[in-house]
Order: structure tokens, then sequence, then C-alpha cells
């Protein structure tokens, strides 16, 4: 396919070429970006109808402030596509989420540009904040601007850092990119005219002379004098909230009229006032591609397309996905238990609450981007008898520890984790992946640890966290498919604690937990070539750990080796802990816990990811050998 014609662009290789063109000509320039960004996105997938939205502003930004002297902060970072190709990468543009290609978020390590790496959302007030204060301290003279989407600004982080800021008067500038009208008013040309109005020098003079004359009134007049200005600005502009926060409110304009964004943004890059400043723009996701306007939700995220068509390059049907199995299994749940209620943070299509909210619309509830409310507010639903299900992928669970901790676990509140995309998650890169979650729960006293060797099991794991009532739960599983086993209707409670032989042997024992089980059989298998004979068991259950079985099979064989898609500090640290006390380290076996690398494994696909981690069948064949001392004897499978 034909790239589309760029002779405006082609001559942008920085964010300084944009500087001398006319409002004509950066038009052109954000229209050979969107077409661009589409047709790099048609190769390689990501995140498509975010980046949309914000070429034009993108382009005003770059145009108007002197990046990356001024710092630009993109919040979550999957809208930055744009900004890829602004800013010196497009020759690498379609390598993105590619093995050895740009990351879909921003980076630190891949440019100048990308002053503060991002994925999870809503770090980019609080980090723009560090950085607007530290220059101050620097005595530096610098701009920096805060881009953060609307769906951010339902995190509770982003409102701490705004009172943080506006209560210390910094000069920080935050774009709410407003995508879906959920705060604005629409936006027309009466609105784009007062914001140039206010955000221009003669109005804030005049604001800044009538705020000196209202100091020479008596004190309860220069109070009455303020308070009527903030009401007349608020009835005008929708500003309340901001200005309480202590910003500068200016909007809302239309984020795609570079005739309304550049005239706006130089007003606030001249503007003398020592006060945080909230420019508010309505942006319309997927913008100047059909089919990504016409449906925003199957655009955000998108495989390879077609861009002539819209259709997306979809693999053969396989397996449901792990997703869909948790969702089914939950939704047999609660069909038979109606205590049982389903919490999400913003993530319902992810986690698969959207279709158990179609069932039960009553007792789903999403929250937004607030993991540490969905746990609070979760634990308060347990104190009532009701038994809620937590859906928060493991990465994003991390925001909410201290509530797991001190709101769930102390309590022992029978509040259930349901932790999608454990271990490690392909294209989204290390900011995605599941690595910590066994470590960082494990350690918490009344904490039941599961983990799901397939998909049969994880209907049983929501049938025995829905079974368990008396302390909290947490089960995980990764993203994509299962294995295509046939699965029942409902699940059936596991016996909390106990694990499973799947293989019996006599030199070797392979301990798995998750799913790396299936690696392990194969990795048997070699070794039975070998001729070394392997038991291969399933432990379900990090806590409460099957002691049994960890004894049996430490006493019935020479080597030991633990299985896990997670750090450090994880099962396998809690087998060698029971070992150890019950004096089996001490007798001559040869333990090998087998986790995920002390490094974060960067973005390809999954089966390379394990390669690299070192959790793939030849890997494990390769410890057992190497334990066994032949490793130098025999090569390992490739």
């Amino acid at each position: 396919m034909t790239r589309p014609a760029t002779p405006l662009l082609d001559r942008v290789r920085e964010p300084a070429d944009l500087r001398n063109l006319s409002l004509d000509q950066l038009k052109q320039v954000a229209n050979e970006l969107r077409a661009e960004t589409i047709d790099a996105v048609s190769v390689t997938g990501g995140h498509l109808g975010a980046s949309l939205g914000v070429v034009e502003l993108t382009v005003a930004v770059h145009a108007v402030f002197d990046t990356p002297h001024d710092r630009l902060i993109w919040d979550v970072g999957h809208q930055a596509y744009p900004h890829k190709i602004l800013t010196g990468r497009r020759d690498r543009i379609r390598t993105l989420r590619q093995p050895g290609g740009l990351s879909g978020f921003t980076r630190r390590s891949e440019s100048e540009y990308d002053p503060f790496g991002a994925a999870h959302s809503s770090t980019s007030i609080s980090s723009g904040l560090g950085m607007a204060v530290a220059s101050e301290l620097k005595g530096e003279e610098r701009n920096v601007i805060a881009v953060i989407g609307d769906g951010a600004m339902s995190a509770g982080m982003a409102y701490e850092a705004m009172n943080n800021a506006g209560a210390r008067k910094s000069r920080l500038i935050v774009i709410l990119n407003d995508n879906d009208m959920s705060i604005a008013p629409p936006v027309g040309a009466l609105s784009n005219h007062l914001s140039r109005l206010i955000s221009s020098r003669p109005f804030l003079s005049m604001r800044e002379m009538m705020g000196r004359l209202a100091k020479r009134f008596p004190r309860p007049l220069e109070r009455v004098a303020k308070r009527a200005d903030e009401y007349a600005r608020s009835v005008i502009t929708g500003n309340a909230l901001f200005e309480e926060l202590g910003f500068y409110y200016v909007g809302p304009i239309d984020g795609h009229s570079i005739d309304s964004l550049v005239p706006v943004l130089r007003n606030l890059r001249d503007a003398d006032e020592r006060e945080p400043i909230l420019l508010h723009v309505v942006t319309q996701k997927g913008k100047g591609y059909g089919p990504a306007e016409q449906s925003a939700d199957k655009y955000h995220g998108v495989q390879k397309f077609n861009v002539i068509t819209g259709e997306q390059v979809k693999a053969p049907p396989g397996p449901p996905s792990y997703t869909k199995v948790f969702a089914n299994a939950l939704i047999a749940e609660a069909e038979a238990d109606e205590r049982i209620v389903a919490i999400t943070g913003a993530m319902p299509s992810g986690t698969g609450l959207d279709s158990f909210g179609k069932r039960f619309p009553k007792r789903t509830f999403d929250v937004g981007i607030a993991e540490q409310h969905a746990v609070t507010f979760a634990a308060g639903m347990a104190t009532e008898g009701m038994k809620p299900f937590c859906a928060i992928y493991s990465t994003f669970l991390q925001r909410a520890y201290d509530q797991v901790v001190h709101d769930v676990a102390l309590q022992k509140l029978p509040v259930r984790f349901a932790m999608d995309r454990a271990g490690l998650v392909g294209a989204d890169g290390a900011t995605h992946a599941g690595s910590f979650d066994v470590a960082y729960l494990g350690c918490l006293p009344n904490m039941v640890l599961m983990a799901a060797a397939d998909e049969l099991e994880l209907m049983h794991m929501v049938a025995t966290a829905a079974a368990i009532d008396d302390r909290p739960s947490a089960f995980r599983y990764p993203r994509g498919e299962g294995l295509g086993l046939v699965l029942p209707a409902r699940g059936t409670p596991l016996e909390v604690g106990r694990g499973r032989v799947l293989k019996e042997g006599t030199s070797i024992a392979l301990l798995s937990y998750g799913t790396r089980l299936a690696e392990c059989l194969k990795a048997a298998e070699d070794l039975a070539a070998r001729g070394l004979s392997c038991t291969v068991a399933d432990a379900r259950f990090a806590k409460p750990l099957d002691t049994v079985l960890v004894e049996r099979l430490a006493r019935e064989h020479a080597v030991l080796i633990t299985v896990e898609e997670g750090s450090v500090g994880g099962f396998g640290s809690f087998v060698m802990q029971h070992l150890a006390w019950a004096g089996l380290l001490e007798t001559g076996l040869k333990m090998r816990p087998m986790v995920l690398p002390d490094r974060y494994i960067d973005h390809n696909n999954p089966m390379k990811q394990y390669d690299e981690a070192g959790l793939n069948a030849a890997q494990i064949v390769s410890a057992a050998l190497a334990a066994m001392g032949q490793a130098d004897s025999i090569p390992a499978r490739a």
C-alpha cells in the first residue's frame, strides 16, 4: 500500500521546524501528521484513537513552546504517537511496539523530548510540578506542560497534585484533554472567543490590577470582590472546581482548531502570572479517521488494519481468552449467589466485566481510574456481607497496596482480587507486566494466593475465591488465550492449600506455580528422553503453601525446581523458607528457584519474552541438567 503524501511534514525533522510556519501551514502539517499516524499504526497496531484525538494539540504545543527545553509530559503516554513523529522518531515509527522498536508509551531513554516515562495514568501533574519546582530552585526559566485526559482525571492522584500545585503557586500549565464532553458544555465560537480573551495579557493585567485595587478595600470588601470575580468567571466558563484548587482556568476550546489553540497557547506561554494554569480543550477520540470516530472503544487499541476499510487483521479464532473465562466463571458464580458483586477501575472490557455488567448491571461497579478507592470500596462492601470481586490488572493493583494491607488484609475482610495480565504481557512491555504481585501480596498475613495453570483451573479458582468468606484471597492469570480445554458450566471449589501432581518421577521434581506448568511438562518429556525421570506438580496455592507436597518432593528427589512467572521473593521463596525450617535443605537436596530476572523485560512477543526471562522448557531443562551435573555433556533443546 502506498504511503500518504506528506510534503510539509517531510520538512519537519524536529519541533523547532514548526515555529516558522504559518497557521495554514500548521494545519497542513496536522493533516499530514494524522495520515502518517494512521498509516503507521495500520502496520504495527497500537493505540490509534487517543493519538488521532491530539494531533492538532501536539502540533500546536510543539509550535508554540520551546521543547525540549520546555518540558512536555503526556499522561499515560498512549496518545503520544504524533509526538514521536514530530520529535525525530518518524523514521522508526513503524517499529512501534515491535521487538527492538519504539515503545508504545513515552520513555526517557528513548528521547530527550520524553522528560517523563509513562504508561500508568494520572502521573503527569505530579511529575510536572516536580519539574517546575526543581526549575525554580535552580533558577531556570522554563515552561512545564502536562497533558492529561479526562479519564486520567478520575484518579485521586491528579487532584492531589493539583491541590499541591495550587497551594504552591508554581508555574505549571495543565492541558485537560476532554475527549467525551464529560466536563465541558458544547464548544462553539463564543467559548473559543472567551478563552482567548481571558488568557490574553490585557485581561490578565486587568485582573492583577483589580486584585491590587481590592486589597485597598477593607478586608470584608476585598473578600467580596474576590468572590464576585470568581463567581462571574465560573458562571461563564464552568471553572469552579479548578479555581478552588488554585488554578487559573482557560477554556473550553476546540482542541482540533489550530486557529484557537495557537493564540491561546501563546498567551499562556507569555503570561506573567505565577500561578498554575489549566487549559481545557475538547477533542474527539479517533478524529479524522471514520472507523475510529464511529467506534472509539474498538479503535482505542487496535491490531494491524486496512487503512481503506478499517478492518483489523485478526488472528484465526482460537480458545477463549483467560479474561473471558474469568468473566464467564464469575457470572456462573453470581447466578448462584446474589451477594457476589464485581468492581473494576475503568477497565470493564479489559477485565471482562463488561459482560458481567450486562448480566448484572446493578452488581457491577466501575469506579474510574481509582484503584485505591476500588479496594477500600470493596472492603466496605465486604463488611456488610457482600462478596466483592475486585478485578484489577496485576500491574495496576500495585497502586492500591496500602489499601490492600490496611483496609483488607489487616481486617481479614473477604475481598477477592482477580489479577489479570499476570506475568509478561507482550507488546505493552514492562509497564504492564504483572511481575510482582506474588511477592507483594505473599508477605501479607491472612491472604490466600492462587495461580491458575490453565483456564479450567481458573474457573475452579473463581469458585474457590467465592467460597472463602473468612479472609481475603487473590488469584492470578495471564493475558491471552487458554489451552483449549473443555470447560464445565461452573467451577468447583478447590481444597485450600492443596496442590496436585500431574506426572510422577524419581530424579527431578518440577513444581510450577501458574501457567509455566505446560512448559514444565514439555521439559519433563525432554528430560525423560535423556534418561532423567521427572515429577511435575502444580502448586495451585502459594499461600497457604501445600507443605505436605513440598516436603514429599524434597525428600523423594535429588533436585527440586520451582518455576513461576513472578519476581524473586515470591513462590520459590516461600518454598525455600519452609524447607529451610524443616531441615530439608541440609539433606543434599539441590533446590533451584526459577523466577523472572532482576530486570525489566522490554516489549516483545510473549514466547520471546519468556525465552529472555529463562522460563521456557529449554531453560528449565538446562537448569535441571546443571543441577544434576550434566550441563556440559548434554546440550539443551533449542
